[in-house]
């Protein structure tokens, strides 16, 4: 695959690359980045108080599981670490739910996908991404495929949206006490203020943070950090993780950014730039992430755990596994 292709060329184009780095840079990059965890951690937090309002919600205990989700989903496709979250949450609250912790991760992205729409636009207004006409020569599968089997795509966007109106529909009709659970987890926006003090005040900050973090990348390798280029990243690793068929959008991310900073830097220097900012988050994420199982776990395999978990299925608290598991 072409994506593929890419990611391995990146990899070489990094080794050439890496004497050049500037390691405190490089360091201040990563230290934006865990603080960016951490003010998201603080908000998806406030979300769950407000859901939880008669429970203890320890911020250790919302960290680990955090972290934990944020290691999972660096090295697996889908967002299979959102699963690791709302199960460790889910061990660490009384009174929780599955369908009403997943809910609270959705409105946790809410603030998120406005910004991200805004800065797409103003990326397209740039003219940073590429155009239809050019998808199709981008080698980045996730993108290019679509455009290049129009029929096929709609096909089966057709079909997802026709499941989701059916499974939505059924839900109303048959399954009251999923619904009425799913809808706890939105209770927060039920009061503006509070939303945007508690929960979008820290993920501004984490916007501020994760901007930060990409600009000393940018620096770390030597590629001009101007608002377009940082810009460009930014929307870059959004879209390439919206469709994540390969973990963190490997291979298409730096399919994409060659496109978008052409004209900042040679081909080979982005490669770089992209791998090397890949590979550090992603070593930072696996870390702390598989830091967070063992603490909380007692053990990194934590399919061990979910596959007993009884209760996945009714969203009923494990109250004793809970107890007898050590504490973040």
């Amino acid at each position: 695959m072409e994506d593929v292709r890419s990611f391995l060329d990146a990899f070489e184009a990094f080794g050439r690359h890496l004497a050049a780095v500037g390691l405190g840079t490089l360091a201040l990059a990563i230290a934006c980045h865990l603080v960016r965890l951490g003010a998201r951690v603080r908000a998806w937090q406030n979300i769950l108080r407000a859901t939880y309002p008669g429970s203890r919600v320890p911020f250790r205990s919302v960290l680990g599981a955090y972290w934990a989700g944020v290691g999972v989903n660096a090295i697996t496709p889908a967002r299979g670490g959102d699963l690791v979250k709302v199960y460790l949450a889910r061990q660490r609250i009384d009174g929780s739910s599955y369908p009403t912790l997943g809910s609270t991760l959705v409105v946790e992205t809410l603030f998120d996908f406005a910004l991200a729409s805004l800065l797409l636009l103003v990326a397209l207004q740039q003219g940073l991404l590429p155009g239809l006409p050019d998808l199709p020569r981008i080698p980045a599968f996730d993108w290019s495929f679509a455009v290049e089997h129009p029929r096929v795509a709609a096909l089966f966007l057709s079909a997802l949206v026709a499941a989701g109106i059916l499974l939505a529909a059924w839900a109303t009709q048959h399954v009251v006490a999923f619904r009425e659970k799913v809808m706890q987890g939105f209770v927060v926006l039920g009061d503006a203020r509070a939303f945007a003090r508690r929960v979008v005040s820290w993920q501004a900050l984490s916007w501020v943070f994760r901007i930060a973090s990409v600009f000393f990348f940018l620096r770390a390798f030597n590629i001009p950090a101007t608002f377009d280029t940082v810009l460009a990243v930014l929307v870059v690793g959004g879209l390439a993780t919206t469709l994540p068929f390969t973990p963190g959008g490997a291979g298409t991310q730096q399919a994409v950014l060659v496109f978008a900073l052409a004209g900042w830097a040679s081909g080979s220097a982005v490669l770089s730039f992209s791998i090397g900012m890949q590979l550090a988050t992603v070593a930072v994420n696996v870390l702390i992430g598989f830091a967070a199982l063992a603490l909380m776990l007692g053990t990194v395999r934590w399919r061990d755990h979910v596959r007993p978990d009884e209760g996945m299925s009714t969203g009923e608290p494990a109250a004793a596994r809970s107890r007898s598991a050590p504490r973040a």
